[in-house]
């Protein structure tokens, strides 16, 4: 984690949380995170952590917010566009009834398997349909097939962010009304308030505007409604209305 300022305040944008100091995250997490994080979970947790892009992973905050928000929405037929290596799907799937579904699509099969064992330790695998490659040509077909319009209850999104904008313009049409697309890391590091002079990591700076066009653009969407959550590194949560 960074080192913290005169007044606990992060000096490097580019944390993973965005909090106020690292004591405060460290107290949720060990307060109300750990102590109930399913032992599949801890485990996978662990094993990505030591991954060298281990930063890519979901937080253990976010994957207990996910897991009890698709208990509240009775969610069983998902979606999750950026799998790494499975921490955020396996947090989905325990959340999921036995005959639940998960779709899930990742430029990287050898990261998935990273976390595969665990995921079928659990007893979980045969909720995901694994399908390795670009998201987008996936998404077309099932819009051009018609049979998948209005069938998803939540889509999960942590890929790359130039293309956030294009898997909504899909997306809307997939999820049902009522139900929940997620955009994680809408808050990108802090970045998005960030003075033109701050100094940051070259893959903040390249994808900021890509986050601050995103959320702009939902902002504007007459068919949603948004919350944006300081969870992780910001989720923006989209009830499709219409």
């Amino acid at each position: 984690m960074a080192s913290n300022g005169e007044n606990g305040r992060h000096q490097e944008v580019g944390h993973k949380s965005l909090l106020q100091s690292d004591a405060l995250y460290q107290y949720i997490l060990e307060t109300s995170v750990y102590p109930r994080e399913p032992e599949a979970m801890k485990e996978l947790r662990e094993i990505t952590a030591k991954h060298p892009w281990n930063l890519m992973t979901t937080s253990a905050d976010e994957g207990q917010f996910l897991n009890m928000l698709l208990k509240l929405i009775n969610a069983k037929n998902t979606m999750e566009i950026g799998v790494f290596t499975g921490y955020s799907l396996l947090a989905t799937a325990m959340a999921l009834p036995d005959d639940g579904k998960i779709l899930a699509m990742d430029i990287n099969r050898d990261n998935y398997e990273i976390g595969l064992p665990v995921i079928e330790k659990a007893g979980l695998a045969h909720k995901i349909e694994f399908r390795e490659g670009p998201a987008l040509p996936v998404l077309d077909q099932m819009i051009e097939d018609g049979k998948y319009h209005g069938t998803y209850d939540f889509i999960f999104v942590d890929a790359d962010k130039d293309n956030y904008l294009n898997y909504h313009k899909r997306l809307i049409n997939l999820v049902k009304v009522g139900g929940l697309i997620g955009y994680d890391n809408t808050l990108w590091n802090g970045s998005v308030v960030a003075p033109p002079d701050t100094p940051l990591r070259k893959y903040v700076r390249y994808y900021r505007d890509f986050v601050l066009e995103l959320n702009k653009a939902l902002a504007d969407d007459s068919r949603i409604e948004i919350c944006q959550l300081p969870v992780g590194d910001g989720i923006t949560l989209c009830r499709r209305i219409s």
